[in-house]
């Protein structure tokens, strides 16, 4: 066997062995794109402090957990999960719309995770909130 066709096998029996994972690695890649949502969080119970910080003025938020948190107002504040459902980049809260927006590819969903239009079909998972005082729980 010559050099040239040692390295030819060997390239080809790489290529038998990683091409079968690449591909399945990608299938699975598209489908959890299509799912959405199903990346979510699914078992979320925390407590975030509202004085300090983004969660202290209307209209700012917060991504922690892989949540989106966002004060509407001073008793009104929004959680929904924070991957876009196209390619999971995290999404922003637009206090003007009162809506949520990925930044890296234009999809936008409503205050309460419906998608509304952009790439991605799903939408984001949305999650309760209550508030006691200066203290926010998060929970599904």
């Amino acid at each position: 066997m010559t050099r040239k066709e040692f390295f030819a096998k060997v390239g080809f029996g790489a290529a038998t062995i990683l091409v079968p994972t690449c591909i399945s690695g990608l299938a699975t890649s598209c489908s959890s794109d299509e799912e959405g949502s199903s990346n979510a969080p699914t078992s979320v119970d925390f407590t975030l402090d509202i004085s300090t910080g983004s969660l202290a003025v209307d209209k700012g938020f917060l991504v922690t957990n892989k949540i989106v948190v966002a004060r509407v107002n001073a008793t009104t504040f929004l959680a929904v999960s924070a991957a876009c459902t196209h390619e999971g980049t995290n999404v922003n809260y637009e206090g003007s719309s009162n809506s949520f927006h990925c930044p890296n590819h234009g999809a936008n969903y409503s205050n309460t995770g419906v998608h509304l239009n952009g790439p991605g079909s799903a939408n984001l998972k949305q999650y309760n909130v209550t508030l006691t005082g200066n203290s926010l729980r998060v929970y599904s």
